[in-house]
């Protein structure tokens, strides 16, 4: 090894402009993308495919979820609509409800969900909604199969039918265009111009412009460039964008079955996407949609957002009202989960107390309102009883005092019993009462 004084002999460097005490960590940018657009946003779809994946909603709910997002959202413009449902009663009278809220000065449009379909238009004509989202299955596993009779130009024109009712209205259509990522590239590039060259035709107000939703249904995308589109969520981007769609026109809607959701979201949108649609807390079908809170975390560090933020702490009561549905958020749910920020590890434990940013990625207790906590087993040692203590009854021990020993031979015992499952403060509390007093 190299012996550089000048290294070996500095420090410590915290490197606070990448990982500021107060803030979320920061993107340093060597060169920053040229196709990321200078203003990006998020829209949301927990009362449409929140509801489709497994979470079906009364009205009330429905209200409370779309509550749940203007208070986390606020005035940031972090996230700009939630789109509904319209084929049950229930759905409607939540999407009157929000309209409602949004005309009275809510922060987030209502916006629906629709097949694209004549009769699905007519569902909506009289709904009062300026946009509505309209799936466009675009993948050959879709028109080859779904459609009678089957294949890519029957589809389209049973598509292009439905938008121009849609501009007939005063709707500004969207078009989910269904399994982008298995879709052939130049499929996509001939559907997207058929489009836009309808609405030239018709001479359509501007703000009618129609905008595109690129969806990896199957999670089955690749944030990276360097491979051949379908699966390329970048150059499925790029190639949108030659044809001269501007960012806030594209959308992009992806799943987590591969694990890659928050990964693609940012490489669309550096590949000149405008916005991401998912939901708040990963709710959706199968693995989830894309968690808007993780996503927005990124942006905030890219510099998005510096004036006005989204309110993290805000989701800690939808995540509670979730759980009331029986929808909790799974334990080591990133951010939110109940083991988030907690650790079992005697040595992270001992970290923690002497140190806490150690084994903290940021201010987690001020940034999202969420305790750093310890589990004890039965190699989480002193240090962890010790935290705990410092944690819940403000009070710091050295690691040979005696009521320390006490409780950590308590919690041994329990596991030379043949305890399986971690001791949490709940659970320690009245030990501790017995051993130190009650507080």
């Amino acid at each position: 090894m190299k012996d550089d004084i000048g290294v070996a002999e500095g420090g410590p460097d915290y490197i606070e402009s990448v990982f500021p005490r107060s803030d979320f960590p920061r993107y340093d940018w060597v060169a920053r993308p040229a196709a990321l657009p200078a203003e990006v946003w998020t829209t949301e779809t927990t009362h449409r495919d929140g509801q489709q994946g497994g979470m079906p909603l009364a009205a009330e709910q429905s209200g409370r979820i779309y509550e749940a997002i203007c208070g986390f959202t606020r005035d940031s413009g972090a996230i700009r609509q939630a789109e509904f449902f319209v084929y049950r009663e229930s759905d409607r009278r939540a999407l009157e409800a929000a309209l409602g809220r949004w005309n009275a000065g809510a922060p987030v449009e209502p916006t629906t969900w629709i097949r694209a379909a004549a009769k699905d238009v007519e569902l909506i004509r009289s709904l009062g909604v300026r946009e509505t989202g309209m799936l466009a299955s675009i993948s050959d596993y879709h028109t080859f199969h779904k459609f009678s009779p089957a294949g890519r130009r029957p589809a389209a024109a049973a598509y292009l039918a439905a938008v121009r009712l849609c501009w007939d209205l005063g709707i500004r259509p969207r078009l989910h265009l269904e399994d982008a990522t298995r879709a052939p590239l130049d499929v996509i590039a001939w559907f997207a111009e058929a489009v836009l060259a309808e609405f030239a035709r018709t001479g359509a107000d501007a703000r009618l412009r129609p905008k595109f939703r690129v969806c990896d249904t199957m999670g089955i995308g690749l944030p990276y460039d360097d491979v051949t589109a379908p699966r390329s969520v970048p150059r499925i981007f790029a190639r949108l964008r030659a044809l001269g769609l501007e960012s806030e026109a594209l959308e992009f809607h992806p799943h987590n079955d591969t694990g890659l959701i928050v990964a693609n979201c940012l490489a669309a949108l550096r590949a000149g996407c405008g916005a991401i649609n998912g939901t708040l807390l990963g709710k959706g079908e199968r693995t989830g949609n894309a968690p808007l809170e993780m996503v927005l975390l990124h942006l905030i560090g890219m510099g998005f957002f510096p004036a006005k933020r989204p309110d993290f702490v805000a989701l800690n009561d939808l995540a509670a009202f979730y759980s009331e549905l029986g929808h909790g958020v799974p334990a080591k749910y990133p951010l939110y989960g109940r083991d988030a920020h907690r650790t079992r590890a005697g040595i992270h434990a001992d970290g923690l107390n002497k140190f806490w940013w150690m084994y903290a990625p940021f201010d987690v207790p001020k940034l999202l309102g969420r305790l750093l906590e310890v589990s004890l087993t039965k190699d989480s040692g002193v240090a962890g009883i010790i935290f705990l203590l410092k944690q819940h009854r403000q009070i710091n021990p050295a690691k040979g005092d005696s009521r320390v020993l006490a409780l950590q031979a308590w919690v041994l015992a329990q596991f030379e019993g043949g305890r399986q499952t971690s001791i949490d403060w709940e659970e320690m509390e009245g030990e501790v009462n017995r051993i130190f007093g009650s507080s």
